[in-house]
């Protein structure tokens, strides 16, 4: 109680001696207009102000401006400004600028205290040979009729953006091998997730051997969705475009079902190897697959096969089935 009595004393002192100095530092002005324009003042909006921030502030410099210029300015102006044409840095960079694109202390791979001996020995990872051979099926094919061995590879080598690619497919049947696909490309990185491919193709089995220039797309489409399209052009003019998709859905960790769906397409007749102009062949399907090994999977799977079109017609005239369903069991591996 003391001490709160002592501070309301000490207020009654100063302030008696705070009004006089206002009124001798107004003194010669006309200060009613300014009283009354501050009664309609809502202070209590500024109990959370911190005017400890407003100590070194020097007010000295505001008496000469003119606020009046300002209360026609049009704001709503600055909104379609380009700040990006306003240049905030440029010239030349001092000329003790240090590098960016510079090892550490001007350190290099082939010279420095830390450099070994002998040809640059550190390599970085694009400047690596990687390989890898994908046996993506190796199935058992049972269609009711008869059954077959179905294989679908693929095998590269090379670095990050430029590969050798070897792709091989194709049917065996009583021991021998039916018909068979033969890829030869080069594969190169578009972007982060699809590569073109360029080369040659080379088909044994159902007619007369053909040969074809091959040129596609295959990647990883919006979705997660394995894209594979190619267009391939043949002997006598003959063209081809051949479609895969496939997806992968992860039952578990292990139990992975890989639906799939393929399309090929001809740009004319060719009877004597079965092709017919327009869509060709429609394949779609399902393999269910447990990883015992991320490298290592067994599978079971169902296909659906029709013809379609100018070819399905080939077919009937040679008096062979239009559609097929097929059943699957097979291993998919990867080293």
């Amino acid at each position: 109680m003391k001490s709160g009595l002592n501070s309301i004393l000490l207020a009654l002192t100063v302030l008696p001696a705070g009004a006089a100095l206002a009124q001798d530092a107004h003194a010669g002005h006309v200060s009613a207009p300014a009283n009354s324009q501050m009664k309609d003042m809502d202070h209590s909006q500024m109990k959370d102000m911190d005017h400890s921030q407003m100590k070194d502030m020097d007010h000295s410099q505001m008496k000469d401006m003119d606020h009046s210029q300002m209360k026609d300015m049009d704001h709503s102006q600055m909104q379609g400004m380009d700040h990006g044409s306003m240049q905030m840095q440029g010239g030349s960079p001092p000329a003790d600028a240090r590098d960016p694109d510079a090892y550490s202390g001007g350190f290099t791979l082939e010279d420095g205290p830390y450099a070994l001996p002998g040809p640059r020995q550190l390599r970085l990872a694009d400047e690596h040979t990687f390989y890898g051979v994908l046996v993506d099926k190796l199935e058992r094919v049972d269609n009711g009729a008869g059954h077959a061995l179905a294989f679908d590879t693929r095998a590269w080598i090379g670095r990050d953006y430029n590969r050798a690619v070897l792709k091989a497919e194709g049917d065996i049947e009583q021991g021998k091998l039916a018909e068979a696909s033969t890829e030869l490309l080069w594969s190169h990185a578009l972007s982060t997730f699809w590569n073109s491919e360029l080369g040659v193709r080379y088909d044994t089995g159902h007619g007369p051997d053909q040969g074809w220039l091959a040129l596609g797309v295959a990647g990883l489409a919006p979705y997660w969705f394995e894209l594979d399209a190619t267009t391939y052009l043949g002997d006598d003019g003959q063209t081809a475009l051949a479609v895969e998709a496939e997806y992968e859905l992860l039952l578990t960790q292990r139990l992975v079902l890989q639906p799939s769906v393929e399309l090929t397409a001809y740009g004319k007749d060719d009877a004597e190897r079965g092709q017919g102009q327009g869509l060709s062949e429609l394949v779609a399907g399902a393999r269910l697959r447990y990883e015992i090994d991320r490298q290592f999977a067994p599978y079971l799977g169902w296909e659906w096969a029709t013809a379609l079109g100018n070819s399905a017609d080939l077919r009937r005239i040679e008096d062979e089935a239009t559609q097929e369903t097929r059943w699957l069991a097979g291993v998919k591996f990867w080293f």
